[in-house]
């Protein structure tokens, strides 16, 4: 294929879609990480679209928010490993609060199989994935359906959390900085992300490597409230997904990271249960977190207190 065929398909493939990894350009025009993101850079030159962290956007992508059939297409392995991972941070008989998003909603498609589970959500797409578990209750928030991510939100949704306190709430959002935290591009979904968090003991962010270090509009969690960030490995290139890990290590979020090297591009992922690679220490409890609360994070490496081998692999990456 042409350069020229090769852009002209990536533009076709942004504008469809919204928001398109380079992972996933490169699959469907069937040549390298490196030459396409070479075609993005020059199509980005000529206004057509944005880079973002790991992928593509259409131009003032900053504001616009992809809707559920474009976001349900967008980095699936590595959310099914995110998903994976994350489940096993939920214990029997646990109340929590899942968010809305399609990570989240491959998190609840895992948590039917918890026994005496409560989840509270305000996500259609979660309440569905947890109909037909025989032994989950799920309560759904009041609120105005936002129908681009069947999602309730507004003040209904906000005040049937009031007076709510669950142990843990799972979050997903569009961007993650360690300056910021996480973010949102729509107003009335961050708002009821906010409190979502006001319900929880503590907060567990589900986020691919394409969103670490992208910055959207609204701010729904403040790095200092994030307990856990449960992603998957960013590429070897990727130095800026890299450095806002250690970034977000640094400021004690602790971090797990799904699957082996590979995972999310063909490669086996680590599923709950099974060993980590390294045993390795979590931070002692943040503000707003209960002390000895939920289990250890499994099958994860976790960066909030590296050993000096883990210190030389983030080296390593940045360096590659």
């Amino acid at each position: 294929m042409f350069a020229a065929e090769r852009r002209q398909l990536i533009l076709e493939m942004v504008r469809a879609n919204g928001a398109v990894s380079l992972r996933e350009l490169a699959r469907v025009v069937q040549t390298s990480e490196v030459t396409v993101r070479r075609d993005v850079r020059a199509l980005e030159a000529e206004g057509l679209l944005d880079r973002r962290h790991g992928g593509a956007v259409l131009p003032g992508g900053f504001t616009r928010e992809s809707g559920f059939p474009q976001k349900s297409h967008l980095a699936t392995a590595e959310k099914t490993a995110i998903a994976d991972l994350a489940a096993g941070l939920v214990e029997e008989g646990e109340a929590i609060v899942v968010g809305a998003g399609t990570t989240t909603q491959e998190l609840a498609r895992r948590l039917a199989r918890v026994p005496g589970l409560t989840v509270v959500t305000n996500s259609l797409l979660v309440a569905q994935a947890l109909a037909h578990a025989n032994r989950v209750e799920v309560v759904m928030t009041g609120g105005t359906l936002r129908g681009s991510n069947y999602a309730l939100v507004g003040s209904g949704a906000e005040q049937s959390l009031q007076g709510l306190r669950v142990s843990r709430a799972f979050l997903s959002g569009s961007g993650l900085t360690a300056e910021r935290g996480l973010s949102t591009s729509n107003m009335l979904s961050a708002s009821v992300d906010r409190a979502l968090v006001q319900a929880a003991a503590e907060v567990v962010v589900l986020a691919d490597h394409t969103k670490l270090g992208t910055d959207t509009m609204f701010q729904t969690v403040p790095t200092d409230l994030i307990t856990r960030l449960v992603t998957d490995e960013p590429p070897a290139h990727d130095d800026r997904a890299v450095t806002e890990l250690q970034a977000l290590a640094d400021q004690g979020v602790q971090i797990a990271v799904a699957g082996q090297s590979g995972a999310g591009t063909g490669g086996d992922t680590v599923p709950a249960g099974r060993q980590p690679r390294r045993d390795m220490p979590l931070p002692g409890p943040r503000r707003g977190q209960v002390p000895g609360a939920g289990p250890q994070l499994r099958s994860a490496t976790v960066l909030g207190e590296q050993s000096p081998g883990e210190r030389a692999r983030v080296a390593d990456l940045r360096r590659r």
